[in-house]
């Protein structure tokens, strides 16, 4: 993944966190992100970690979980599109000037924010809050519904009905769905942990994430067919392949701090 840092993307991080108006998260719902920085920190070698720790020195919760929703927390309009990338319907090939037009999308902000965590030349403060954006964003990235479509806002205005309550396919996969299938997320982590790791912690290509993330979208039965789906066979459908998404961010953010961090 290049490590470069366009002074376009450079602006648009710098906004994002100097950002103090808060807006309605639309990722990963708080545990899930959480989620994605416990495994990741599981998976850290000693020196990465230790640069972790430097970088967080007096955030009031100085892990990767604890800082994992601050990019939601401090999200503006302004910044909004950092958290996402729209394909149009029928391609998941990406391409930049079509689908991340300025830099202004998910794929772009993580090659960004890695560039500035890894610049050691950097301000520790401004590689701090690029650590933050790279935690999220890498978590952004890997629900699928985050590399979705432009026309229905990544199934935010796809309206359905989930345990009795008005939601959204946004909404059932930021949250729902992890929690139909584990309400501990320490459990959750652990079950994750314990699978045999493989080799996409090697694997660096945001590119490649939106891809994937985009190709889930596009499987025939991601959408429910109706507004009041069966949720016990939308759970079952869909399990292993959320539970895959949070191993792969976990795995993947581990092995980009480790190779920006590890020297």
């Amino acid at each position: 993944m290049p490590l470069r840092l366009p002074g376009r993307y450079a602006g648009l991080l710098a906004a994002a966190a100097l950002a103090a108006t808060t807006v309605p998260a639309l990722a990963w719902g708080p545990e899930g992100h959480r989620l994605v920085g416990e495994l990741a920190a599981a998976q850290l070698t000693p020196a990465a970690q230790q640069a972790v720790a430097a970088l967080l020195i007096g955030e009031p919760e100085p892990t990767l979980a604890g800082i994992a929703n601050w990019a939601d927390e401090t999200r503006t309009p302004d910044s909004g599109p950092l958290h996402y990338v729209n394909f149009p319907r029928g391609s998941c090939r990406y391409q930049a000037p079509r689908d991340c037009p300025d830099g202004r999308c998910v794929v772009a902000a993580i090659e960004a924010s890695a560039a500035l965590v890894g610049n050691l030349q950097a301000p520790p403060s401004q590689r701090r809050d690029a650590l933050k954006n790279l935690v999220h964003f890498v978590g952004d990235l890997h629900q699928p519904l985050h590399a979705g479509r432009a026309e229905d806002r990544g199934g935010n205005t796809v309206q359905l009905q989930w345990q009795g309550a008005g939601s959204n396919l946004h909404q059932l996969w930021d949250s729902l769905l992890i929690e139909a299938i584990d309400t501990d997320r320490r459990h959750l982590a652990a079950r994750l942990l314990a699978q045999k790791p493989n080799s996409l912690n090697r694997d660096r290509d945001s590119r490649r994430w939106a891809e994937e993330s985009c190709a889930i979208v596009a499987e025939p039965d991601f959408y429910p067919a109706t507004r009041t789906p069966d949720e016990t066979a939308y759970r079952q459908r869909w399990q292993a392949t959320m539970e895959a998404r949070l191993q792969r961010a976990g795995q993947r953010l581990a092995g980009l701090l480790n190779a920006l961090l590890d020297r």
